[in-house]
């Protein structure tokens, strides 16, 4: 079984993969860490790596097919990524979801994130800036809306629950879909 995560930024993606793969005993892949890899490695922001990838479809092409590759060549797995829903079909589809501000605290508490989020008012402007970057390149690229949840099998606000909480919710989703 595949399972993949989406949703928006600070929604607890990267978290409840995680978690859910480690319980289930599976691997786990994050896009966003290796989207902030590439950027790392061009010496450039994760938002900066985003405003290039408007010009340039080879970054988003690259992540695609190793999704892709991933979907086809390996089973038992989590991954979480915006788009990994549409490139691996034969998954579960998860969706994460949160209010806007609690997203913005979490991504600024967030010590793995390194997109210069200094304060609050700093980190809803690049989750915005970031999420419409992402919009754009979506719609233009691959006529596709992830925030549309008819994409998904199970959708989840996660407002006002922890990871711990969203995994049972996932766990419980597959129990009762005898996946």
């Amino acid at each position: 079984m595949i399972i993949t995560i989406s949703g928006t930024a600070g929604s607890g993606k990267s978290t409840v993969a995680r978690m859910l793969a480690r319980r289930l005993g599976y691997e786990h892949f994050s896009i966003g860490g290796l989207m902030r890899d590439m950027a790392e490695e061009k010496k450039i922001s994760l938002l900066e790596l985003s405003k290039e990838a408007e010009k340039d479809m080879g970054i988003d092409e690259e992540l695609d097919q190793r999704q892709i590759q991933m979907g086809r060549e390996n089973d038992n797995f989590v991954i979480d990524g915006r788009l990994s829903f549409h490139f691996i079909p034969n998954s579960v589809k998860i969706f994460l979801d949160a209010d806007f501000e609690e997203r913005a605290k979490r991504v600024m508490n967030d010590r793995i994130r390194k997109e210069n989020n200094v304060n609050l008012e700093n980190t809803r402007e690049n989750i915005k800036t970031r999420e419409d970057s992402e919009r754009k390149r979506y719609r233009e690229y691959y006529d596709l809306d992830y925030h549309d949840t008819s994409h998904y099998d199970l959708v989840i606000d996660t407002t006002d629950i922890g990871a711990e909480e969203a995994a049972d919710k996932i766990i419980e989703f597959l129990k009762s879909k005898n996946i």
